[in-house]
C-alpha cells in the first residue's frame, strides 16, 4: 500500500494514503481530543496525549452515538445516505479527516467542516463529505467528528458547577477544539493556519453560526459558509427548538437523570455504559431533539442572530437554501383565526399583513400563501444588519430520480462537495456542468472570501456580487449559475421587517 505522505503534529506522526486522484492525499481519523468517555463524558473537551510512533491515518474512525435509521427506502434521507445498517459507532468518536494536495505545497487555504443532522445524528462518514474535489482546487479540506444530542447537548446543574458559570453545548466546543487543532497543526499539511474558512450545512451551519456568536473565536477563521442553517422565526409560533435557554435544558438534564436513568448524581450517569445512556434518551418520552442552550458561557445569545450583535466574529459569509425547504406558514384555518393568529406576530402591520390571504381564508389557501422561506428572510435580514460582506444563493437544480424529490434539504451538498458520482441518482452532463461551477464558487470564496475568480476551466465564473438589500441579487444554481435579482415578495418583507423590529427590541 503506496504511502505518498508522511507529516509530523504536535502530537506525533501521521500517516495518510493517496486518495482516488494520487495527487490528494487522505488522512482518515485522527484524534483531536482525547475521548470523551468516563469522566470527561458532558465535559469540554480535553488535549488528546501524543501517540508512540506513527498513526496510520487510514480508515475514519467511529461515528458519535446516535439513532440510525440504516437503509429505509421510504426515508429520503436514509435513501440518500445510508450505506450501512451497522456503522462502527463508539463514545471515543472525536476524530477528524484531512484531504490535502500533494507534498510540497504550503501556505493554502483551509475548510473545516461541520456535518448536519438537527444536533442529532450525522457523520463525517457520509460519502458527500469526500473532501478530495474541493482539495484538488488548492484546498486543505478538514472534516470534523463532534459530539451529538444527550451527549452532546445534554445540561444538569451539577455539570454546571463542575464547569463553572454554567456550561452546555459540548457539540459546539468539539467543533471550536477541532479547529483550535487545525490552526495548531495544519501548516504540516500545507495549509495556512491564518486562512481557515468553517463551513456547514443544516445543524452544522447552525453550528458555524454558533462559532460566529461566540466572539473569543476571533482569528480563528476568516470565512463561514452556512448551507440551509440560518433560519429567520418568521412566524414566533411555528419554533424550530434548536435553541432553549439554560435553565430549561438543566430541568430536562434533571429530570432526565431522575426518570430515564434513575442515577443520583453526575458520576452514576457517567459511569453508566454509552449504550444504555444512548437507548434511554431514544426511548424517553421526551426524546427526539436534544437542543443546544444560551448557557451564559459559549453562547450568551441565540446563534442564529449572530448578525444582530457586534459581539461576535467579524466575517465574510456565503449563504443560502434551496428553493424547496423550510417554508413556514400561519397555524390558521379561517378569517378569524388568521387574524388572532396575526395579532400574535410582534411588530407587523396586521392589516398589511391580513391583505396578503385571499377572503374567504381556508386552511389550504393560508398554507399556500403564507408559504415563506425562513432561511431566504434571515439571509437577507443579515445582509441589512451584519456589516460584513453576504454572499446568497438560492439552488433550484432539477433532482432526478424515481421519487421526484425537487431541490430537497440536503441536496445541494453532492453540488458543493462535487461527489455527484457517488450518488444513486441519474445526474446529467448538466448536473456536473453546475456542481463544478459551485465547488469553484466555494472554493474560491474558501480562498479569500470572496466567491468571485476563475473556475476550474480557467474561463471567469459569473460575477456574483455581495447582497445588497436595496437590489437583492441572489446567485441561482439551475440549470447554471446565473445572477439574479430576487426581492422578496410583499408578504415576505413584512415579515422581516417584523422580525427585524422584534429582535432588535429584544436584544
Amino acid at each position: 500500500m503506496p504511502l505518498i505522505r508522511e507529516v509530523t503534529t504536535k502530537y506525533g506522526l501521521v500517516r495518510g494514503l493517496p486518495a482516488a486522484d494520487p495527487r490528494i492525499t487522505s488522512y482518515k481519523g485522527i484524534p483531536f481530543a482525547a475521548p470523551p468517555v468516563g469522566r470527561n463524558r458532558w465535559r469540554a473537551p480535553q488535549p488528546c496525549a501524543p501517540w508512540k510512533g506513527a498513526l496510520n491515518a487510514y480508515d475514519f474512525g467511529p461515528i458519535t452515538p446516535q439513532a440510525v435509521t440504516g437503509k429505509n427506502k421510504e426515508n429520503i434521507y436514509s435513501r440518500e445516505w445510508a450505506v450501512d445498517d451497522d456503522p462502527l459507532m463508539d463514545e471515543d468518536c472525536l476524530y477528524l479527516n484531512i484531504w490535502a494536495p500533494a507534498e510540497g505545497q504550503k501556505d493554502l487555504p483551509v475548510f473545516v467542516w461541520y456535518f448536519g443532522g438537527g444536533l442529532q445524528v450525522g457523520a463525517t462518514t457520509e460519502m458527500e463529505f469526500d473532501g478530495e474535489r474541493i482539495a484538488r482546487r488548492g484546498v486543505v479540506v478538514v472534516t470534523v467528528n463532534y459530539r451529538l444530542n444527550v451527549f452532546g447537548f445534554l445540561a444538569h446543574p451539577e455539570v454546571s458547577a463542575e464547569a463553572g458559570s454554567g456550561t452546555a453545548n459540548f457539540g459546539f466546543l468539539d467543533q471550536q477544539f477541532a479547529t483550535r487543532w487545525v490552526k495548531e497543526n495544519i501548516a504540516s499539511f500545507g495549509g495556512d493556519p491564518n486562512n481557515i474558512t468553517i463551513g456547514g450545512q443544516s445543524a452544522g451551519g447552525m453550528s458555524v453560526s454558533a462559532q460566529i456568536a461566540h466572539k473569543e473565536n476571533e482569528g480563528l477563521f476568516r470565512q463561514a459558509v452556512i448551507i440551509s442553517g440560518l433560519f429567520a422565526r418568521v412566524y414566533p409560533a411555528e419554533q424550530l427548538g434548536l435553541c432553549v435557554t439554560l435553565e430549561e435544558a438543566e430541568q430536562r438534564g434533571q429530570r432526565f437523570f431522575s426518570e430515564v436513568l434513575q442515577v443520583k448524581s453526575l458520576d452514576e450517569a457517567r459511569a453508566l455504559p454509552w449504550q444504555a445512556v444512548l437507548e434511554a434518551a431514544l426511548t424517553w418520552k421526551e426524546a427526539g431533539m436534544w437542543p443546544a442552550c444560551v448557557d451564559g458561557k459559549f453562547l450568551r445569545y441565540a446563534p442564529d442572530q449572530w448578525y444582530l450583535h457586534p459581539q461576535r466574529v467579524q466575517c465574510p459569509v456565503m449563504m443560502g437554501s434551496t428553493n424547496n425547504e423550510f417554508r413556514m406558514a400561519p397555524s390558521a384555518e379561517d378569517d378569524a383565526s388568521l387574524r388572532a393568529y396575526a395579532a400574535r406576530i410582534g411588530g407587523l402591520d396586521q392589516d398589511e399583513f391580513l391583505a396578503c390571504f385571499s377572503s374567504p381564508a381556508t386552511k389550504e389557501s393560508i398554507r399556500q400563501e403564507g408559504a415563506v422561506n425562513a432561511i431566504d428572510v434571515a439571509v437577507r435580514a443579515a445582509a441589512r444588519q451584519a456589516g460584513t460582506p453576504i454572499y446568497a444563493y438560492e439552488f433550484g437544480a432539477e433532482i432526478p430520480g424515481w421519487d421526484n424529490p425537487g431541490a430537497f434539504h440536503s441536496v445541494d451538498l453532492w453540488f458543493f462537495f462535487e461527489t455527484l458520482a457517488k450518488c444513486w441518482r441519474p445526474f446529467t452532463g448538466k448536473h456536473y456542468d453546475l456542481a463544478m461551477q459551485m465547488t469553484d464558487y466555494l472554493a474560491n470564496f474558501i480562498r479569500s472570501g470572496d466567491p468571485n475568480g476563475s473556475g476550474s476551466t480557467g474561463d471567469w465564473l459569473p460575477y456574483w456580487p455581495e447582497l445588497d438589500t436595496a437590489n437583492p441579487v441572489f446567485m441561482k444554481f439551475y440549470d447554471s449559475a446565473k445572477p439574479v435579482q430576487l426581492p422578496p415578495s410583499p408578504l415576505a418583507s413584512l415579515l422581516l421587517d417584523a422580525y427585524l423590529k422584534r429582535s432588535m427590541e429584544n436584544l
